[in-house]
């Protein structure tokens, strides 16, 4: 009987070797007859192709198979166009299937299934393609760092809910992938069930959560073989127009241009926009910014949003210049203004002329990256009142952006990387060159984690000047404990603010951090996660603290799966900021301070969700002291309509900072500062490819001084009784959105969009909340009401054709 015992054990024991210590390999089938993507697959052909089956939790109860009732099978068809993907996902209760309909790319409640293609095989990047049970389609360009989201494929699917769960249906052509020209391929691959209810994902090959890295852990498709692909090049034509009123006038304006994408061969795609129109992007969320630093502002535009995870190595590219404000700041050009000149016309953007990337892999896992923008030559208008002429000056000269990427990846789990950054301006404007080598070194395990870089930068303008930034960092990336730590150094003169973004400089840092999780849920919880982490940043020049910072985080979900998360960080020592005095050299003294985050969110299967964030920040400083709150809710009434309400408040109570130059002092305020933000947003789907939205923003902050200070050379202030100018400050700001979209075809959109927006600012603050509104809704508000078509036109589809 021990016998038998012993060797039953020893049978479990190979099994579970098998199971989790091997990749899985599934077999595609080659097909020469027609696939009706229709969620039924009654094809004949799906019969004899191969099944991969047998799913295993992710999480939260990682390595658990998944049962009977929900077992999951998945077969792979393919021809000279695409492959073809069927999934049969049985569930005992049917009927408790979770099926929101949602937008393109947004989860909402349902259940997904997905697939996880890694056309290298490196374990670097996935292309990712979701569909949810009610038949909404999801995207991404996946890394160990991040999934893009904004990547958007042309691929086809529909899902069938049945007796006895529900069907998947997938085509997804090979000009939405990426794969090297070998006869014969073989891809990493995945797949993923999702089922919502329970908030559980299944994968067919089992992700190891104790190890760091996912995609390595894929399976294996074999059985692609001599495809000859077709020409990929879409063109996507659009045209657009707009109506605009507010108390000036009123304006139309008709705008038509062209998208097209060319597949230079089956790795590398050419992307190019010629005369762009990003009328219909989402409104920037504009505050009342009292930093030192510009606000930086969400990139909407689809063009610098989509597959642009090259582009986004060693931080170097933030878009959101190509086209942003002019180098020519206003208040710079009105300080060089006559008194009978003023500036009647200033451009807040510059317009972009056109713009193109190049971007792929070579088959020995070279990725290549190449963006090129042009932005137009842009002008201010000035009139003198004294000759009452009007004339124009430059604020933007034709300015040209280039970016280059060399991403070179190694043992599925590791590169090297080189990018450079380049601003041309036209005439006297300042050019600048960034260059950056990075490393991203792995184990063969995925245990540990060597990374750091190198950047140099040098700016050509009135007095030239170099600067650099290294970091090296060193962490244990997989088990329940892991720790990290890492050091980087800039120079007094690093610069990457022409194509990129970098608020600090002139300083180095220490870092490091210690972590604990649980893999698998405990009678509490079903994850937890805690990290304790230390960062110090020292100023080169004076050897003065920037940061001292020691910090506690606990991140949770219960077993009901509400989320917990707390954080507490304490700055225990004097520090200096060496920003807010807004002049080089000078710095100002912070107190010690402590910082207090919580946050609830509910489970997000029930109709309705709350969150509920205080924050509390205590300065060692008589009487200073931050607080605030957030809470947002959602209720879902349907599968289609929905309604989210979100408010958020902050208060500070004697808050300092600075408020102007006063001859040779520089001038603070102790003051107190509200915000308060409102955002209510709204969906009602008509079905998976029809959608209403609504978005609309309120937003107040006012800063109220009541004592002045002259900022000392110790970084200490001092009263000032003798400063008497009004710098408070009242602002406003409100959005609205309400928008139709139909994906009409693959790839063809029509959207109709009214847009209702206003900003006002003053100097005299105004406490009541509803003055406030009223002071906005009877300001001068624009109505803009647009309606754009873009229209998807497949090359070989119109060769077909003629």
């Amino acid at each position: 009987m021990a016998k038998h015992i012993y060797l039953s054990l020893l049978f479990l024991i190979i099994c579970s070797i098998n199971t989790f210590g091997q990749k899985k390999t599934l077999q595609a089938k080659s097909i020469t007859e027609n696939i009706t993507i229709d969620g039924k697959i009654n094809e004949q052909i799906w019969e004899s192709a191969s099944v991969a089956t047998d799913f295993i939790m992710f999480e939260p109860d990682n390595g658990k198979p998944i049962s009977n009732d929900k077992k999951t099978e998945v077969k792979v068809l393919y021809d000279n166009d695409a492959i073809y993907i069927s999934a049969m996902l049985y569930d005992n209760e049917p009927n408790k299937i979770q099926k929101e309909t949602t937008n393109r790319d947004v989860f909402g409640v349902s259940d997904h299934f997905s697939v996880y293609i890694n056309g290298f095989n490196d374990g670097q990047q996935d292309f990712r393609f979701f569909v949810s049970a009610a038949g909404v389609q999801m995207d991404c360009l996946a890394t160990e760092d991040y999934e893009d989201f904004t990547w958007d494929a042309i691929w086809d699917s529909e899902v069938t809910i049945t007796e006895f769960g529900w069907v998947v249906e997938m085509k997804i052509p090979y000009a939405a992938l990426r794969f090297s020209k070998a006869d014969k391929q073989t891809w990493g691959l995945n797949f993923m069930r999702e089922i919502k209810r329970d908030v559980q994902k299944y994968t067919w090959n089992r992700i190891d959560t104790k190890i760091g890295a996912v995609i390595p852990q894929a399976g294996i498709l074999q059985g692609i073989e001599s495809i000859q692909t077709p020409t990929r090049l879409f063109l996507i034509p659009y045209t657009s127009a707009y109506y605009q009123q507010s108390d000036i006038g009123s304006d139309r304006t008709f705008k038509a241009g062209l998208d097209i994408k060319y597949g230079i061969n089956d790795s590398f795609t050419l992307d190019a926009i010629l005369v762009p129109d990003f009328g219909q992007t989402k409104f920037d969320n504009a505050i009342l910014n009292l930093l030192p630093f510009e606000q930086r502002f969400e990139e909407n535009r689809p063009f610098f949003t989509e597959g642009t995870d090259l582009f986004s190595k060693g931080g170097l590219l933030y878009s959101r210049r190509i086209g942003g404000s002019p180098i020519v700041e206003r208040e710079n050009l009105e300080a060089q203004l006559s008194p009978n000149q003023e500036i009647t016309d200033f451009p807040s953007t510059v317009d972009v002329i056109n713009a193109v990337k190049i971007s792929g892999r070579t088959a020995k896992g070279l990725g290549i990256g190449f963006l090129n923008a042009v932005s137009e030559k842009t002008y201010a208008t000035i009139f003198d009142t004294t000759t009452k002429t009007a004339s124009k000056t430059v604020v933007q000269s034709l300015t040209n952006y280039n970016m280059l990427v060399l991403d070179q990846r190694f043992n599925q789990n590791s590169s090297v990387t080189f990018v450079n950054a380049n601003t041309t301006r036209n005439g006297g404007f300042r050019d600048a060159n960034v260059s950056a080598l990075l490393f991203d070194l792995n184990t063969k395990s995925n245990t540990y984690n060597l990374y750091g870089d190198f950047k140099y930068s040098s700016i050509n303008t009135i007095e030239d000047y170099d600067g650099f930034k290294t970091e090296i960092g060193f962490e244990k990336t997989s088990g329940q404990y892991r720790y990290g730590f890492s050091g980087k150094y800039l120079s007094e003169n690093y610069d990457v603010n022409d194509l990129g973004i970098n608020f600090y400089s002139n300083y180095h840092n220490a870092y490091g951090h210690a972590s604990y999780r649980i893999v698998n849920p405990t009678k509490i919880f079903n994850t937890f996660r805690l990290n304790e982490y230390v960062n110090f940043e020292i100023d080169n020049t004076s050897g003065k603290l920037q940061t001292g910072a020691f910090g506690t985080e606990i991140r949770a979900t219960t077993l009901g799966n509400d989320s917990l998360e707390l954080l507490f960080e304490l700055t225990p020592l004097k520090t200096f900021d060496f920003y807010e005095p807004r002049e080089y050299g000078r710095y100002v003294f912070l107190p010690e301070r402590m910082i207090t985050i919580l946050n609830f969110t509910s489970n997000d299967n029930n109709p309705f969700t709350l969150i509920i964030q205080p924050t509390f920040t205590k300065y060692n400083e008589s009487g200073r002291n931050n607080y605030g709150f957030y809470l947002g809710s959602k209720y879902r009434f349907n599968d289609k309509f929905s309604l989210a309400f979100a408010s958020e408040y902050t208060k500070m109570i004697n808050d300092r900072g600075w408020v102007a130059f006063d001859d040779t002092e520089i001038v603070f305020a102790e003051r107190n500062r509200e915000i308060l933000q409102n955002d209510l947003t709204g969906k009602y789907s008509l079905n998976n490819k029809m959608t209403i939205n609504l978005t609309a923003r309120y937003y107040w902050s006012y800063s109220k001084n009541h004592e002045f200070f002259t900022l000392q050379n110790s970084g200490y202030l001092t009263p000032n009784s003798s400063y008497a100018q009004n710098k408070d400050r009242n602002f406003n700001s409100w959005n609205f959105d309400l928008s139709y979209s139909w994906w009409f075809a693959p790839g063809s959109e029509i959207s109709i969009l009214y847009r209702n927006y206003g900003l006002q600012r003053s100097d005299i603050v105004e406490k009541r909340v509803s003055k406030n509104l009223d002071n906005i809704f009877n300001s001068d508000l624009t109505n803009v009401l647009s309606v754009s078509i873009r229209y998807f036109i497949d090359y070989n589809s119109v060769k077909n054709k003629f």
